[in-house]
């Protein structure tokens, strides 16, 4: 084929890629694999994280395993970091850490974070190497897959949607004994029993005795099949959870292992106590930065505590929001510009309504136009503030390695009192002429 003859298949290409990505993501997952990395070495940086994207979970693994390094760092540095963690689990730990010395040290803390799940946790019990098929599959591919593949032995096979989402599963004896011909569709029935990746061991456990499985599937926030929790960890997961019933029968706890001793506590807890009793004092020379106006206009005092209040629970709801997307593996740190967005977008939409619904009341009750303008201004700018830091807070923290769920509101409390009291004293100041 002449330079100009492959310039133009792929110009064709990359149009159908972007024009009808579902069709063309598609048309490439039905591809072989070395047809599939002929097609990405082909394209531009953009497009090779779209088809990387747009590929099944083997196809997306086999993939970085082919590629050249230059493309691999393109792909994990700047590939959606959720999927690549599902896809990261995949390897052996020797590659995976290879791979993760391609990116910057921030891009591998977090895909490290991502990967790892909490002890006990069902993603911790899982296997992540397991095989995808579709309703769409016949027997005779089914089979061919599973040749190819070499599955550990298992009694289920479990079918996903083109997203990955997890559908129905088909047992491996109906496929055997199926004709070729026959869809997998025609074969699969509803799964019996499901787990998310962050449900504790006696979730396991639960599931195992409620159902009589030797599979466990294991799936994300969105339902996502990400792992297979096999009959032996089940079993393992069921012994351990025995003997822990066993601690609780003679007085013990449950939660013995967690607890620490007072020492350890106090070590821990006490760093933080001194860095919130500074940062209350911050807070309080900011109030005190104002002191003429609030002796001035006294009403001021009396309202302060309301937009602190608005700030504050606005801030916890974006923190607590993002924390639990930070601990179900939903997002990554490079997610908070996203997260940010949407806070933000949602903190100014409510803080207008509730700053307005403030300001009818401080009409009424202080008859002053100019206050409740004050009010109105300073509230929306300090409830935007507080949903900006209750993202980026936690998010900052996990970065830097640290525990968001200890120090994150001590810190967002500091941020939104400074923050609301600086808005409505400083605002208070400049419109005073208007009290």
């Amino acid at each position: 084929m002449s330079g100009n003859a492959s310039h133009a298949v792929q110009a064709l290409n990359e149009a159908f890629l972007h024009q009808h990505p579902s069709p063309a993501l598609h048309t490439i997952n039905q591809l072989a694999m070395d047809e599939v990395v002929a097609l990405m070495q082909s394209q531009s940086a953009a497009n090779v994280i779209t088809v990387w994207n747009g590929l099944t979970l083997d196809k997306a693994t086999l993939a970085l395993q082919k590629l050249p390094e230059v493309q691999i760092r393109n792909i994990l540095q700047r590939g959606d970091s959720v999927r690549l963690a599902r896809v990261l689990v995949r390897v052996a730990e020797e590659e995976r850490q290879h791979w993760l010395t391609l990116v910057e040290s921030k891009r591998q803390r977090e895909l490290n974070a991502l990967v790892q799940y909490p002890d006990e946790s069902a993603g911790s019990l899982m296997d992540p190497r397991f095989m995808l098929l579709y309703e769409t599959l016949t027997v005779r591919e089914a089979l061919h897959r599973i040749r190819k593949f070499k599955p550990r032995f298992t009694r289920q096979l479990y079918i996903v949607d083109p997203q990955g989402h997890l559908h129905r599963m088909v047992e491996i004896h109906k496929l055997a004994m199926a004709e070729g011909g026959e869809t997998l569709g025609n074969l699969a029935q509803a799964v019996p029993a499901v787990v998310e990746a962050t449900a504790t061991r006696d979730e396991v456990v639960s599931q195992l005795e409620q159902q009589r499985i030797t599979d466990l599937p294991v799936v994300d926030v969105e339902g996502r099949l990400v792992g297979v929790i096999r009959y032996d960890a089940l079993m393992d997961a069921v012994r351990k959870e025995s003997s822990i019933d066993m601690l609780t029968m003679v007085g013990a706890s449950r939660e013995e292992r967690a607890l620490s001793s007072v020492g350890f506590v106090v070590r821990k807890r006490l760093p933080w106590l001194s860095i919130n009793l500074l940062t209350a004092f911050l807070a309080a020379a900011v109030v005190g930065l104002f002191e003429n106006t609030i002796a001035q206009f006294t009403a001021l005092a009396v309202l302060l505590p309301v937009v602190a209040g608005q700030s504050g629970n606005t801030g916890a709801q974006a923190l607590a929001v993002t924390m639990r997307g930070l601990a179900l593996r939903e997002i990554g740190t490079s997610h908070w510009l996203r997260v940010a967005k949407k806070e933000i977008g949602a903190a100014f939409i409510n803080g207008v309504s509730i700053s307005l619904l403030t300001a009818l009341g401080v009409l009424v009750w202080s008859s002053s136009m100019g206050l409740a303008l004050v009010i109105t201004i300073a509230m929306v700018i300090a409830m935007v503030a507080a949903a900006f830091s209750g993202v980026v807070i936690p998010v900052v923290l996990s970065s830097l390695g640290q525990d968001p769920a200890q120090s994150s509101s001590i810190i967002l409390t500091t941020v939104t009192d400074i923050v609301g009291f600086f808005a409505f004293l400083g605002i208070a100041t400049m419109l005073s002429s208007m009290l």
